[in-house]
């Protein structure tokens, strides 16, 4: 029978005087009824049906509302994710949500024992006639470890009219998830702190190419280990071309790393646009991403992080799975916490090597400054006795190989600091004596009939990248002229044969 649209729905409870229900009856014209002898069937039909009405005595309306409302409680209680118990002074369990009964033995029978120890430790402190107010009974956080599980327990104990202490609640939180991810970054962070331990003395003599398979054997060692990358690529913006350069990859093909990437988050897939905002990407659908590149054949996941130093995104860090999902926001925040150890790797290497490098050239520039003076004089005594033995060819011989031996002697000491400098971070960042652009390239020469001074200024505008000449008087100067296009001369004013100002 189909229900008319005003009919009202009255539902009674126990027994009803007939006078209350042809009362109802009066006032409401068409009614449908629903009759309930006990309290559990009231409910049952209120949690399957909806009523207008509700036709009952105020004392069986009062207990019916209470038992709706424990049993909405109670379903509330066993749709939250934590487990929630009931246990008595008896060590029983006697009452429990669905999340606790799932759990194992093991783990019910330590929350037991831990009510009874509240429960036992209460009634004790009763019996030594402790003041009410220091005897109230407390809450209490424990932690309970099982293997490959770990759970976190709130407990409260109940007391009830008379002020006993008969049951004690428990809710249980599974804390595994996060104690994994808790262990897992402690791991990260120990392993970083490896990464970026290096033996000064064992970096002496180092090529590039050495201190990057260095950083390189320790990224696929924790790499692999912890994070369980097996294909991965590690890039670094080229600060003058603005290209992403690849530093190392691996478990990828050639063609993979052979694909020019830029900084730019425009037509320069996903690893271009991590480098440009500085935010990590997870792509779950290569097929229909339009920022992802080809690179690993049969992909179906990638992660890409940024490499920081403070602020400043200087690579960037592109791992990529053949599995569906493989990467979550666990995996992300892990990553971009071992790409920041890498960037720091990769800086200190830097700043190590350049230090080396900066405390020999100072100890270089020490040594000429302290040899010049005395080589310059044997230079000018052996040029002064090749004068005084014209004639005598084979004398003569000597001293000008007295000469190319001290000349060499001076080159040496000049070019003592002048090896390989080069750092792993030079194209992102300025190097130390970093060559001035509109002078790296130009001709100079120094005249000066002194050779401490020509030697001086000559070291001085090589290091800012030009090619020095030198001439010790004017006669020479206007010679080299004559045959050279120079675009600077610096001249003492004062010289034999010509000076300065000619």
């Amino acid at each position: 029978m189909t229900q008319q649209a005003d009919q009202r729905r009255v539902l009674i409870l126990g027994q009803v005087s007939e006078a209350d229900a042809c009362e109802l009856a009066q006032r409401v014209s068409d009614l449908q009824v629903t009759r309930a002898s006990t309290h559990e069937e009231a409910v049952a039909a209120l949690e399957t049906q909806q009523f207008d009405v509700i036709l009952t005595t105020a004392d069986q309306f009062a207990h019916l509302e209470r038992l709706a409302v424990a049993d909405r409680a109670v379903e509330i209680l066993n749709t939250i994710g934590e487990g929630v118990c009931l246990v008595d002074d008896s060590g029983q369990i006697t009452w429990e949500n669905v999340k606790m009964g799932a759990f194992a033995p093991e783990v019910r029978r330590q929350i037991v024992q831990s009510s009874l120890d509240i429960i036992t430790a209460y009634q004790k402190r009763l019996a030594e006639n402790v003041a009410p107010e220091h005897l109230r009974p407390r809450k209490h956080s424990f932690s309970l470890e099982q293997p490959d599980r770990y759970f976190e327990l709130l407990t409260t104990p109940l007391l009830d009219d008379a002020g006993h202490l008969r049951q004690v609640a428990t809710v249980v939180l599974d804390a595994t998830a996060g104690r994994k991810l808790q262990q897992r970054l402690d791991a990260i962070d120990q392993a970083g702190r490896e990464l970026v331990r290096f033996d000064a003395e064992s970096l002496t003599g180092m090529t590039v190419e050495q201190r990057i398979q260095l950083i390189q054997d320790k990224v696929i060692k924790y790499a692999k280990d912890l994070l369980h990358f097996d294909h991965f690529i590690v890039r670094l913006i080229n600060r003058r071309s603005n290209e992403l350069e690849v530093l190392f990859a691996v478990g990828l093909p050639p063609e993979a790393e052979s694909i020019e990437i830029f900084a730019n988050n425009q037509d320069n897939g996903i690893t271009g646009y991590v480098a440009t905002t500085g935010r990590s990407y997870i792509c779950n659908d290569p097929d229909n991403d339009p920022r992802f590149l080809p690179g690993l054949p049969g992909v179906r996941c990638t992660l890409t992080v940024p490499l920081r130093i403070y602020d400043n995104v200087i690579g960037t860090l592109d791992v990529e799975s053949t599995k569906d999902f493989a990467f979550v926001e666990e995996d992300r925040q892990v990553a971009e916490i071992f790409a920041r150890y890498i960037a720091l790797a990769l800086n200190i290497l830097d700043l190590l090597v350049s230090e080396r490098f900066v405390m020999a050239g100072r100890a270089a520039d020490h040594l000429s400054h302290e040899l010049t003076a005395p080589l310059s004089e044997i230079v000018t005594a052996a040029t002064t006795l090749m004068e005084d033995y014209i004639g005598h060819d084979d004398m003569r011989q000597r001293l000008q190989g007295i000469i190319e031996h001290v000349t060499t002697v001076k080159t040496i000491i000049r070019d003592t600091h002048k090896g390989e400098k080069k750092g792993i971070l030079t194209s992102s960042r300025k190097s130390i004596e970093q060559e001035d652009m509109l002078l790296s390239g130009k001709k100079v020469l120094v005249v000066d009939d002194e050779e401490f001074i020509r030697m001086t200024i000559s070291d001085v505008v090589q290091k800012y990248g030009m090619l020095a000449d030198t001439a010790n008087d004017g006669r020479e100067a206007v010679a080299k002229i004559n045959q050279t296009q120079y675009d600077l001369v610096i001249s003492d004013i004062k010289l034999p044969y010509a000076n300065g100002y000619e």
